[in-house]
């Protein structure tokens, strides 16, 4: 029985899992549509105001422009902004400015708009120097918020390169270890002498070569020792031919 209730509980949660799975993918799916078909919306009416503003010449030309300038500057801000808000949190200041700035824009776009059915050309004529001016002001806020987020993340880019040359440069130097500077030590050629230490000192002649043909005298400051007798020679103590009989050591009488 408990086997049949884990079961049931395991066919639920995957059931569940397959909805949530599902839900999230349709929502997906409509974002995805939405968003392609603002963008469709948004290129066919820029493409109807550029063809407006080149075929008809006027009041009526001249605020398919207004709105054109509008428009690009706020998409090319909000733009900068989104891309650059994920990874820079001080934007979030920026973020509520534009938001304002937006729902301005919006207000100018409506009237904009509304003017263009406007069969009086008169009136909108006298209009449109106060909506230039505003078109004029809100484009240059968000240039400058654009400008200003742009060259905030191109600074940040060039201290993180600068901080990265740097330390390529430190790893470079420590791999090219052995190109460091070391004291040489004093070699000797083959066949020479090494050379004293200090504080001690040579004995005269210690280190010069005997030249050939010479021969090895004794060492300087010590006597050469007395010539060895041979073994034939005579001894000194035993009496000579020449010496006399008294002089002679008198052998002892045999007593025998």
């Amino acid at each position: 029985m408990e086997a049949i209730w884990i079961l049931l509980l395991l066919f639920v949660l995957i059931m569940l899992a397959g909805v949530y799975a599902a839900v999230r993918a349709v929502r997906a799916a409509k974002r995805g549509i939405d968003r392609t078909v603002h963008q469709a919306r948004r290129t066919v009416e820029d493409t109807r105001l550029r063809a407006r503003q080149l075929a008809q010449p006027g009041a009526a030309g001249e605020l398919a422009q207004l709105r054109l300038s509008l428009r690009g500057s706020m998409r090319a801000t909000s733009q900068a902004l989104q891309a650059a808000a994920p990874q820079d949190q001080s934007l979030s200041e920026s973020l509520v400015l534009f938001q304002r700035l937006s729902a301005h824009a919006q207000d100018l776009e409506a009237d904009l708009k509304r003017l263009e059915q406007e069969p009086d050309r008169a009136r909108l004529a006298a209009l449109l120097p106060d909506l230039r001016q505003r078109t004029e002001r809100i484009t240059h806020s968000a240039d400058s918020l654009r400008w200003a987020v742009r060259e905030r993340t191109q600074r940040f880019a060039h201290d993180d390169l600068d901080s990265l040359n740097r330390e390529i440069e430190m790893e470079a130097g420590a791999l090219r270890h052995w190109t460091a500077v070391e004291p040489e030590e004093p070699r000797t050629d083959a066949g020479s002498w090494p050379a004293p230490e200090a504080g001690t000192r040579t004995a005269p002649g210690a280190g010069a070569r005997p030249e050939a043909g010479a021969r090895s005298g004794p060492e300087a400051g010590q006597e050469p020792e007395p010539p060895r007798p041979s073994l034939g020679a005579r001894s000194q103590t035993e009496p000579q031919a020449w010496q006399k009989p008294w002089q002679q050591s008198r052998r002892p009488e045999n007593t025998a």
